[in-house]
């Protein structure tokens, strides 16, 4: 029996690279964001993938779940009003992008305190060919997975799909 299921990896393993955007038929794009803003590159990034193979985007953002609460529902846990009404204005702000371009796109946002499981699982519903995400730069495995802003990169490991990051100098500076 393995060690790890099937479509896992572990985290210091290779992931290997998605498959060029150039030729990748993505019928189903989802455009994710683990509560980040989503810069205009990554906009252009996704509607570009959508244009080649004349297919649909669906906008993602996950507001924040703080703590855990032992499995207890606990309403100071949840996001705030302030916090989904960021959230929306990050979807409405990528959906506004892709109307610039001429791509119709669908928006929503999701509430988890895992934003990558909770990304994957939106992703198998929707049956997405790609996911596309903003992301920083990748920092050493050991402490990968006590990062929150190292969600791209667990869900680009655990993905049945090809995940698209895209670094912008934004976000590496640290302006996003």
């Amino acid at each position: 029996m393995p060690l790890i299921g099937r479509g896992h990896r572990w985290p210091w393993s290779v992931v290997p690279p998605p498959p060029d955007s150039l030729n990748y038929p993505a019928r189903n794009i989802l455009l994710a964001s683990e509560g980040r803003r989503i810069p205009a590159a990554v906009v252009t990034f996704a509607a570009q993938l959508a244009k080649n193979a004349g297919g649909e985007i669906h906008v993602l953002s996950i507001a924040r779940i703080w703590g855990s609460s032992l499995g207890l529902p606990h309403p100071g846990l949840m996001p705030n009003t302030r916090e989904w009404k960021a959230q929306h204005d990050l979807v409405a702000e990528a959906l506004a992008g892709f109307k610039r371009l001429g791509i119709e796109a669908t928006g929503q946002v999701l509430s988890s305190r895992n934003a990558g499981k909770r990304i994957l699982t939106e992703a198998r519903k929707r049956r997405s060919d790609a996911i596309v995400m903003a992301a920083d730069g990748p920092r050493h495995w050991l402490i990968n997975d006590l990062i929150w802003s190292q969600e791209p990169y667990r869900v680009r490991r655990l993905a049945p799909v090809p995940v698209y990051l895209i670094e912008t100098e934004s976000v590496r500076r640290g302006n996003a």
